[in-house]
């Protein structure tokens, strides 16, 4: 676990809360920016999608899910990430909440091999029609005329969280990667009985 991560996340009441269930709190010294290391890049840039979390300035927290091609979020950098955001429902809830409060939590998951990383950083959105140099960096060419937004994130620390709870889930061409040997096979048995009875 990275340290800067539970320096932030071990807060006075995270602290009590520790001590009325298990005695005692966890002792976080002070920590530096916990830079992206290899593992994290490799990971990030394999999701297909992707849980934002921001805060209203109301206090209230907001969930969003990003998808897309696998790696539309970027590694910029060790220590930045960014991402194309597209046309949507026009509610502009993640937007209008990084522009009061400008942290955020990224939880990316991995369902069929029951990994999960978290990551906390400060976010800004820059204005697409403003940085075309940042649509052309960011987004894939064939989208590039969808996008209306472009999220930079400065990492400040990330967690890895144990696989204990987490449901398999496969997507459609993962399943289609295991089955398609077993259909090639059918295919040649059939092909093969065809020939024994005298169809082929």
């Amino acid at each position: 676990m990275a340290k800067k991560y539970m320096e932030i996340m071990t807060t006075p009441s995270v602290a009590k809360a520790q001590e009325q269930y298990f005695g005692q709190s966890l002792q976080v010294p002070s920590a530096e920016n916990d830079p992206l290391g290899p593992e994290e890049n490799e990971f990030i840039e394999t999701r297909n999608s992707f849980y934002l979390g921001t805060v209203s300035e109301t206090g209230w927290p907001y969930i969003q899910h990003r998808g897309g091609k696998q790696g539309f979020l970027k590694v910029v950098n060790p220590k930045m990430l960014a991402f194309a955001d597209y046309k949507g429902n026009r509610q502009m809830l993640s937007t209008g909440n990084i522009s009061v409060n400008d942290r955020v939590a990224l939880f990316l998951m991995d369902y069929s091999q029951r990994t999960r990383l978290k990551i906390m950083g400060h976010a800004r959105v820059e204005d697409a029609r403003l940085h075309p140099e940042l649509v052309h960096a960011f987004a894939d060419p064939e989208v590039q005329r969808l996008v209306e937004r472009i999220f930079l994130i400065d990492v400040v620390s990330f967690d890895w969280n144990c696989p204990q709870y987490i449901t398999p889930r496969y997507t459609l061409a993962e399943i289609e990667e295991v089955l398609t040997p077993y259909r090639n096979r059918i295919a040649e048995l059939e092909e093969e009985l065809r020939r024994v009875n005298g169809g082929g």
